[in-house]
């Protein structure tokens, strides 16, 4: 095509970015246009000098394409025809005339403008006339070879093409016809000489020689599965067809029909499964067994269980976890009031995972008496490292099969307790929380904490086999966190795998903020009331801990919240309230009765009583202890359920008095001719220890010199720390013994202070 146009460089034309569209100088093409900006640079061309810039545009996804957006070489094309369709998209036929570079694009809001520079259509040649010569003779080969591959390739197109008089006539004649993907004909445009598109046009025919031979190759093979499953699905019919026949019309029976679209099912599962290869093989190999049972038999169906249960865990499906340290910081504070060592720790070990992911071997065992949140933290654990939670209960444990599972032999049989946490899972990494491992136990039917050693040891737990499924299963990314409420009935080599992490008991301002910032929002949620409708001052969340809980958790506190709401709710329905309100005052007319009164305490000054502390499963108390001096043989009489190491302390006390009698002004001979009676109150409560031992010494000296203990008590109904006024007004302490105070009496000199 020789026709002229009349745009020179550097003019403005209407531009019309293509997609997956390519035009040649001297190519006619019909494409559509639909979008609107592109609709009206057609008619601005075809309205004006008939002339647009055809150029593509490199992602066809782009609605509204920039500069950017676009190849630099494209074609100026003159409009020849410009037809609406019934659709609203206009079909244009044009004729590619200059080949042409991009240098500006104008956006006018409504359609598109270009500024361009004309490029030769073919520059002066690169290689010699027989070089040229040489890569026409290649390519018409190529093409003999991909006409071959190429199916409906028409008799008049092979023809012109094989007859091209010269390289530009071959070039054109290929590049214009052949179904080449845009980004190839973008590359055969923008080349320069004739050349240099002979030379490419070689590179994308070898190309689309070796894709098409692998789509011959496919296709074949599909072509023939398909004539294979179709030949055995006729074969099948007719067996069925056969056996309906000998049973008289009355159907297949069971065990008699043909398995195998179950075992086709089966190996398309096991071949589609992320595990080993040697795994792989025994499932196939035990899906073929099937396939050659009859179905209806006990064998069958104890296999097909054994293949269902295998199939269904998470092998290899792994979630990511989240590495961002401060959003799990905040989500183990918005779950939890306090527990700082054990926040502290869970955040070290998401930055030790963040450093190195494929860390293995840290079990966490938390430790603490009931209710103080050990099973929510680990929650909260799974929550924060974003990975799936599964709770395994071992409380009464005493079969090893609950923890390796049973041989699938025998009838019932089914998977462990850690595999089937692994099926609950979903996934081959989740944070599986081990609780109350401390109360396994064993019988004649096997050690469960024997079967744990291997469960929890990263050096043997990647390849842990249970009974069922008889292959080995990777739990070396499972993060496995035990509770325990005491340590002394776990196995020492249990022990040993594990990180204690103690949590005590909480102390009564930790249990009011508990109770204000997580318990009665839960509770209010829970019997379907609102803030506004149920309200609880302080005092009233302190009269609950103190008169109505004494628990080192939190569940009777709230237990007793949750039987508020349900008060509330009642008073609300039948009396229409709106708003009902607890405080310490009203709180026993709906609870009755405080069920728990102040610790015992001497609120006054006396001889040989003395204010001691002692600690509990849920918490500190004070612990008086009474000492009697009688007249006597040097008995010591000891009562009070006292244990064995609270005696040896009594009687260490004893000597240790004697060593410091003229000290005190105690007769030296105090153990031959005084008995002594050492009493602890409320003696029905069990007590031992050896921190019993400096209270017993200052009840002893006390008894024996006559002088008063101070008792500590600040006038306050709860004796909790004493004011500053009150320690002021204690200057005058008899029964001192360091001597440090005015008026205090002093052990060194024997007498008073003046």
């Amino acid at each position: 095509m020789n026709e002229r146009i009349n745009v020179v460089s550097g003019d403005i034309i209407p531009l019309i970015p293509t997609r997956d569209l390519v035009v040649f100088p001297g190519m006619t093409v019909h494409f559509d246009v639909g979008r609107e900006m592109s609709i009206k640079s057609m008619l601005n061309a075809r309205d004006g000098s008939g002339e647009v810039f055809l150029c593509a545009q490199k992602d066809i996804n782009t609605e509204h394409p920039e500069k950017k957006d676009m190849y630099k070489i494209g074609t100026v094309a003159i409009v020849r025809q410009v037809v609406k369709t019934p659709t609203g998209v206009y079909r244009c036929l044009v004729d590619g005339v200059r080949k042409a570079r991009l240098t500006e694009l104008y956006d006018k809001g409504d359609s598109f403008e270009a500024k361009i520079r004309l490029l030769p259509n073919y520059s002066k040649e690169s290689l010699y006339a027989t070089e040229i010569q040489a890569v026409s003779r290649e390519i018409r080969l190529a093409f003999e070879e991909y006409a071959k591959i190429l199916p409906r390739m028409p008799q008049e197109l092979y023809s012109a093409i094989m007859g091209a008089k010269n390289a530009e006539q071959l070039f054109e004649s290929i590049a214009f016809n052949m179904p080449f993907i845009f980004e190839d004909k973008q590359a055969l445009l923008e080349a320069d000489s004739a050349g240099e598109k002979l030379v490419l046009l070689m590179t994308v025919l070898n190309k689309e020689i070796d894709v098409l031979t692998l789509e011959k190759e496919i296709h074949e093979q599909v072509q023939n599965r398909i004539e294979e499953n179709q030949r055995e699905y006729y074969i099948r019919e007719q067996i069925k067809v056969l056996q309906n026949e000998l049973n008289g019309g009355r159907g297949v029976m069971p065990g008699e029909g043909d398995p195998s679209e179950i075992i086709i099912q089966y190996l398309e599962k096991i071949d589609s499964m992320d595990a080993s290869e040697e795994t792989k093989e025994k499932l196939t190999k035990d899906a073929e067994r099937l396939g050659r049972m009859a179905m209806g038999s006990q064998e069958a169906a104890v296999l097909q269980n054994y293949l269902d249960e295998v199939l269904a865990l998470p092998w290899n499906v792994v979630t990511e976890d989240t590495s961002d340290i401060t959003k799990a910081q905040s989500i183990l504070d918005k779950d939890h009031y306090g527990m700082k060592r054990v926040k502290e720790r869970i955040i070290e070990n998401l930055a030790v995972r963040a450093l190195t992911p494929d860390i293995r071997g840290q079990i966490i065992c938390l430790v603490g008496p009931p209710g103080v949140g050990k099973t929510s933290v680990a929650r909260s654990v799974a929550r924060a490292l974003d990975r799936s939670f599964v709770r395994v209960s071992l409380g009464g444990v005493r079969d090893e099969s609950d923890i390796r599972g049973h041989r699938k032999t025998y009838v019932g049989a089914m998977p462990g307790r850690i595999i089937n946490g692994m099926k609950q899972a979903g996934s081959s990494n989740p944070v599986m929380l081990l609780d109350e491992i401390d109360k396994m136990s064993s019988d004649f039917r096997g050690d469960p904490s024997a079967a744990m050693l291997e469960v929890l040891d990263s050096e043997q737990n990647n390849a842990f086999v249970d009974h069922f499924i008889e292959v080995p299963y990777d739990l070396s990314r499972v993060l496995f966190i035990t509770t325990a409420n005491t340590v002394d009935t776990v196995p020492a080599p249990l022990l040993d795998r594990m990180e204690m992490i103690e949590l005590s008991s909480y102390t009564r301002e930790e249990k009011f903020n508990i109770a204000k910032k997580h318990l009665i929002k839960k509770q209010v949620k829970k019997y379907g009331l609102s803030s506004k409708m149920f309200r609880i001052n302080d005092s009233g969340i302190y009269k609950l801990i103190d008169g109505y809980t004494r628990e080192a958790g939190v569940r009777t506190l709230e237990r007793n919240i949750g039987s508020l709401c349900r008060k509330a709710a009642r008073e609300i329905i039948e009396k229409g309230a709106a708003k009902v309100s607890f405080t310490a005052k009203n709180i026993p007319d709906f609870l009755g009765h405080e069920k728990y009164l102040p610790d015992l305490v001497t609120k006054e000054d006396l001889v040989g009583c003395v204010n001691g502390l002692a600690y509990t499963t849920v918490g500190g108390v004070l612990m008086p202890l009474e000492v009697l001096v009688l007249e006597g043989k040097g008995k010591i009489e000891l009562t009070g359920s006292l244990g064995d190491v609270m005696k040896e302390s009594a009687r260490i006390a004893v000597s240790f008095c004697r060593s410091i009698a003229d000290q005190y002004g105690i007769d030296k001979d105090f153990y031959e001719k005084k008995d002594i009676h050492i009493h602890a109150p409320e003696g029905a409560v069990p007590k031992d220890g050896p921190s019993a031992g400096v209270t017993m010494i200052t009840a002893i000296v006390s008894a024996l010199s006559g002088y008063k203990v101070r008792c500590g008590y600040d006038g306050r109904d709860n004796p909790h720390r004493q004011s500053a006024a009150h320690r002021r007004s204690e200057r005058k302490d008899y029964g001192c013994i360091q001597g440090r105070h005015k008026d205090c009496y002093n052990p060194r000199s024997q007498q008073r202070r003046p």
